[in-house]
């Protein structure tokens, strides 16, 4: 055993392939699993960790959303009430403030949440200034999986709120029957199927070699820029392979491992109305299957997009004009709040009823769960939805409620999300929104 102490999944995440070094990720082995069958032995928390964004626009009612009491000993709020299955598995922030500045109503706070730094604005025209979270993580950790992330939008129209730098926006998929056919279609089988190997990948890789090759050759006779031109564009290229060669092997043996259920080819509004219920369910069910067969480990859920007008059950007129315009307590306001908490609970409930190891696949990731404003009312960037879920493997606590005594910054929660990733970062976000302290109160 003495030699599997030093033969870890983390120290062969990295390796040489031709004399340049590469990152790779390995499927769990027999030989890391401890006497149980459960445990790696090189990695306490057993399983990979996943990250997820559950995303809904307009904000919320924070009088109505924010739990009562703190630390451990809380309650659910009225807005919260469809995620009381799920509490002890949960973290609630409240009081938390975006810190960058409100330049462009809705966005410029979604920015400043996701991304941690201002976004950037050229007359009316915008653009986040960094990648968000969940594309930071995916350049982090992303390359040890078929798919560096997926993205899902149920009710987005052409928006999205996933961007990998500036001017570089992250389409969400629409249709949940195009991504199960994109994860679960040709380039997957199960664990203990035969590969089904694609003819074409086979050319595919044989033109990449001799692109390498001839990149190779080249660069002894160029100069130093025109060399560090030709390393990144061979980076990519060997990005590229490495997620062909993905498509040819055998996905990793996890017992959770299955094909979710087909879903619909189309889900045509009723009576003008979308189904997004169904087709959130769909989604989440496509999305914890992806991750328990580690075909992605970073994803975002774009339930409804900012400034969304779609007429949910029971509404007179669309969220948006409605958190405007309704006068006194908002009620209709509160019940669609309940509605899209309703949908995050489905995602919880998701991945909470995969089994992995002693735990759950849902104890193996880390959610946020937040929107673009807090008030939708007065676009506040004060008060905002924070919610985490998982824990990411004992990384970020549980089962507790922290209010912020001082409006504190919501880029500390991103920072600790990102540690808690094991990503050794000394701090996140830019300009006003930079923080190089965590939640230390949330932190595991």
């Amino acid at each position: 055993m003495r030699k599997l102490d030093r033969f870890s999944r983390r120290r062969l995440l990295k390796g040489f392939l031709a004399g340049s070094l590469v990152t790779i990720g390995l499927p769990p082995l027999d030989m890391f699993l401890n006497s149980h069958g459960t445990a790696y032995a090189a990695e306490p928390g057993g399983f990979p960790k996943r990250f997820g964004i559950f995303f809904w626009g307009n904000g919320v009612l924070p009088h109505r959303f924010t739990p009562i009491g703190e630390g451990a000993e809380w309650q659910v709020s009225e807005e919260l009430a469809a995620l009381e299955p799920h509490k002890a598995k949960l973290s609630v922030v409240s009081g938390m403030e975006v810190k960058v500045p409100n330049l462009e109503p809705h966005w410029a706070t979604l920015c400043g949440m996701l991304t941690g730094g201002p976004i950037l604005m050229d007359g009316t025209d915008w653009t986040f200034s960094a990648p968000t979270i969940d594309q930071f993580l995916a350049s982090e950790i992303g390359d040890a999986t078929r798919f560096a992330s997926i993205e899902v939008g149920t009710a987005v129209g052409s928006k999205t709120v996933c961007y990998a730098g500036p001017n570089s926006p992250i389409s969400p998929e629409r249709e949940p029957l195009a991504l199960f056919e994109r994860v679960f279609g040709g380039g997957f089988q199960l664990p203990g199927e035969a590969p089904i190997i694609d003819p074409t990948l086979t050319l595919q890789r044989s033109v990449l070699d001799a692109v390498m090759d001839d990149i190779t050759a080249v660069k002894a006779s160029v100069g130093y820029a025109d060399r560090l031109r030709l390393d990144q564009h061979f980076d990519g290229i060997r990005s590229l392979e490495q997620r062909l060669r993905k498509l040819e092997e055998e996905p990793p043996n996890y017992a959770s491992c299955d094909y979710p259920p087909m879903p619909e080819g189309e889900y045509p509004d009723i009576e003008g109305r979308p189904q997004i219920q169904v087709v959130n369910r769909a989604f989440c069910d496509i999305l914890a299957y992806a991750l328990a067969c580690d075909q992605t480990r970073v994803f975002t859920n774009i339930f409804t997009r900012p400034l969304t007008n779609i007429l949910f059950a029971n509404a007179t007129a669309g969220h948006h004009q409605l958190t405007h315009d309704e006068p006194g307590e908002q009620v209709m306001v509160h019940d669609i709040i309940l509605q899209c908490m309703e949908a995050f609970a489905y995602q919880l409930q998701a991945l909470d009823a995969i089994a992995e190891g002693d735990g759950t696949l849902l104890d193996h990731c880390l959610l946020l769960g937040t929107s673009d404003v807090g008030l939708g009312k007065t676009h506040t960037p004060e008060d905002f939805p924070i919610v985490l879920a998982g824990g990411a493997s004992g990384a970020i606590k549980t089962g507790i409620h922290y209010s912020s005594p001082a409006n504190e910054s919501t880029t500390k929660v991103l920072l600790s999300i990102v540690r808690a990733m094991g990503v050794d970062a000394a701090s996140f976000g830019a300009a006003e929104g930079e923080v190089s302290e965590s939640l230390t109160a949330i932190d595991g």
